[in-house]
């Protein structure tokens, strides 16, 4: 799985809730799956989260590279979360695009607080910290390294091949180099009013 997620792609070059079901009804028997991706898409990601999550047979998510923002929701799926020495994952708040009203403005607050929710619900079910710890690092958009994220309980496994490291305890704390890594990504939105088309549509 590598690449922005999103609900729909025109040219396959975007992770699709519809591509990635397609590709999972191949399997058969425990499964890997090699995750690199900045995010994107957070209704979408929770449609893959829910599919590994419902999938019957032991599920292993292998970060090699980035589990970024909606990436790191997908990551907690997997029975057992391995990450690679020089992989990353990243959490933080929900981001939308709004422009209106000061009504639409409140209600795009409340259903980003309920996205923020509902986000936590996929960790604390992986790791052991408390919904409060999980808000304070979401709000502080919080960098981890393998042996961080493992330390926190969002990773199982740090991997390298067949064996497993110890790594000396290090994480990207410092706000310089987090600031630049993030210069290099590009954000993603997903619009408010795309938010609430695909909510009404999901009342009929």
């Amino acid at each position: 799985m590598d690449g922005v997620i999103a609900e729909n792609s025109w040219l396959d070059d975007e992770v699709t809730p519809q591509l990635f079901k397609n590709q999972l009804d191949e399997g058969d028997g425990p499964i890997i799956i090699w995750l690199n991706s900045p995010g994107g898409d957070c209704i979408a990601a929770s449609q893959i989260y829910t599919m590994l999550m419902n999938y019957p047979n032991e599920v292993t998510v292998r970060v090699d590279g980035l589990a970024a923002s909606a990436a790191s929701v997908i990551a907690m799926a997997g029975t057992t979360v391995e990450m690679a020495p020089t992989s990353l994952m990243m959490i933080h708040n929900p981001l939308t695009a709004v422009m209106g009203s000061s009504k639409e403005m409140s209600r795009a607050i409340v259903m980003l607080e309920e996205v923020k929710e509902s986000i936590i619900n996929a960790y604390e079910l992986k790791t052991d910290l408390s919904r409060e710890e999980l808000s304070k690092m979401m709000d502080a958009e919080t960098w981890m390294n393998a042996n961080k994220a493992k330390e926190l309980g969002f990773c199982d496994v740090i991997y390298q091949g067949d064996k497993e490291l110890a790594l000396s305890n290090y994480s990207f704390s410092t706000k310089q180099l987090a600031l630049e890594f993030v210069a290099k990504l590009e954000t993603k939105y997903t619009p408010i009013q795309s938010f609430y088309d695909r909510l009404e549509r999901l009342k009929y």
